[in-house]
This record gives C-alpha cells, sequence and structure tokens, in this order.
C-alpha cells in the first residue's frame, strides 16, 4: 500500500493529488488502496466484517471501470458484506468514517474515498425494498449529513429529491440553517437541476420555484464556498429559465452587500459573455456597487 493518511481515531484514506490535474486518470482515486482503507474501517466498528473476501471481490469489479462507475460498483459489493437491513448497513458505513473536514479545502482528491458510500445510500436507501418494508428516510439523511461534512453528498441526494421531492426539500431547508459550511453548501449544491457529473433534476429543469426558498436563505451565506453554489445554482436556472434568473438576481440588487453583488455577477456571467443585455446589466450593476 502506497503512503496513507491515518487519523487518530484508526481510521485511514488513501493519499491522492490536491487536484484534478490534466489527463489525470481519476479511477485511480478508488483503487487497490481505497478499497484497502474501506475494508480496514469498516472491520474496525464491525469486526465480522469478512475483509478478505471483500477486498478480493472488490478489487475484481472495479476492473476497467472509471471513477464514477467504480463508486457504483464498490457500493453493489458492499451491499453484499455489509448487514442486509439498510438501517443496520448505513449505521455501520457512518461509523466508520473519518474525521470532518475543518475547512473547505479538506483533504483534497482524497475525500473521493467516500463516493461508494454516498453511492450506497443513493442506491439502497431510496425505497422500502431494502428495509424490511419501511422506507429508511430519516437514516438515509442522517448518513447523507455525516458524509456531506467528509466528502459531499450532492450526488446521492438526488434520488430523494426525485422520489420524496417535498420531504427532502423540507429537509434541506432546515439544513440551511446548520453550523456547519458543508451542510448548508450541500442544500444548494444537491438540488442543482444541471449539476456536473450528476443526474439531472428534470422537475427542477422544468420548474425551478421549489428550490427558489433555498437559495433565497443562502445568497448572503457567510462562507463563500456555500454563496458560489447559489450562484453557479442561479447560473444553472439561467439555461433553461434565463427571464427568471435575471429577476432573482435584480430582486437580490436591493440592500446587497459586496459579498451578494458577486454572487449575482457571477450567476449571470455565461448569459453574459453570449451577450444577454439584462445579464449585460446586471454585472454592471452589480459591479457600480462594490
Amino acid at each position: 500500500m502506497k503512503k496513507m493518511i491515518q487519523f487518530a481515531n484508526g481510521f485511514r484514506l488513501p493519499t491522492a493529488p490536491t487536484s484534478i490535474e490534466k489527463g489525470a486518470n481519476l479511477s485511480s482515486l478508488l483503487d487497490v488502496d481505497a478499497i484497502d482503507c474501506l475494508a480496514h474501517n469498516i472491520s474496525q466498528i464491525h469486526p465480522e466484517f469478512p475483509s478478505p473476501a471483500f477486498r478480493k471481490a472488490a478489487r475484481k469489479a472495479v476492473v476497467g471501470l472509471g471513477l464514477m462507475n467504480r463508486g457504483i460498483a464498490l457500493a453493489g459489493v458492499l451491499r453484499d458484506f455489509l448487514p442486509q437491513r439498510f438501517e443496520d448497513a448505513a449505521r455501520v458505513l457512518t461509523d466508520s468514517l473519518g474525521p470532518t473536514l475543518e475547512e473547505s479545502s479538506g483533504l483534497g482528491l482524497s475525500s473521493f474515498f467516500y463516493l461508494p458510500h454516498g453511492k450506497f445510500i443513493a442506491l439502497y436507501g431510496v425505497d422500502a425494498k431494502f428495509n424490511a418494508g419501511k422506507v429508511p428516510f430519516e437514516t438515509a439523511m442522517r448518513a447523507q449529513y455525516e458524509i456531506t461534512q467528509r466528502f459531499t453528498a450532492e450526488f446521492s441526494m438526488r434520488p430523494f429529491l426525485i422520489h420524496h421531492t417535498e420531504r427532502t426539500l423540507k429537509k434541506l431547508m432546515k439544513w440551511t440553517r446548520d453550523l456547519d459550511p458543508h451542510v448548508r453548501r450541500l442544500c444548494s449544491e444537491g438540488s442543482r437541476p444541471r449539476l456536473p457529473w450528476a443526474e439531472r433534476l428534470q422537475m427542477f429543469v422544468k420548474d425551478p420555484t421549489p428550490v427558489l426558498p433555498i437559495l433565497e436563505a443562502l445568497k448572503d451565506d457567510e462562507d463563500l464556498y456555500v454563496r458560489r453554489s447559489v450562484a453557479n445554482h442561479v447560473g444553472d436556472i439561467a439555461k433553461d429559465h434565463p427571464a427568471l434568473a435575471m429577476e432573482i438576481c435584480r430582486s437580490w440588487l436591493k440592500g446587497a452587500s459586496p459579498e451578494r453583488h458577486w454572487v449575482i455577477r457571477h450567476a449571470v456571467r455565461h448569459p453574459a459573455k453570449k451577450g444577454h443585455p439584462v445579464a449585460l446589466e446586471l454585472r454592471q450593476l452589480a459591479a457600480r456597487k462594490r
């Protein structure tokens, strides 16, 4: 095994670059070292976990796959070796997580180690099939709350927004007041209609209005990490509903702080580059009030 990150609680993470480099093979983020760390961490709190058999099956499952598909494949192998009831399996996974991120920069690409954890929640926690006939919604939400403080739950949140829309939006709205910026960011990023690398939320592509209260609650967030997500979310809306996006940004100009001015300029940057007259006007107005 290559050099690893060893935490005081005994859990491990594989080392990885600090950022995505051009031409890099991202699938290597979930290779043999990640599998070994995964088996080690789970066995720390679940001694009956069959680590050798899991390692063998996991190494075979990821051969030839890209990063996101490796996350899915490893979630499937975890399904075979963790307790069969979802609530029990999710508890094992969340108990085996390393320390939370202290700041937005975190551990660089090492945090992709938690991609299989999120995929497991997304695949097996969204309905009653794997939980004795009961939808384990609260367990799945708690798991994603923990995961997003180490990596992100923006990908795993999508199925819950699709299949349990109102209930999930209510939970995310509550989390907009959370003390952790990673949790607050998830509320905006996880509900983006056109999130890169993720399944599109077609209902919000068609009608983004159900998510607007979340953006309203976060537009003045104290953390740029969160505000950037809000701006990108409005930028997503602008691709399908430019008039609505411009209306949102214009309404945010009133009484705006310099930080909110940045959100507005960032949100309409792509339409402005294409010469959209209202986007150009909004960027000028936001720049003038800096």
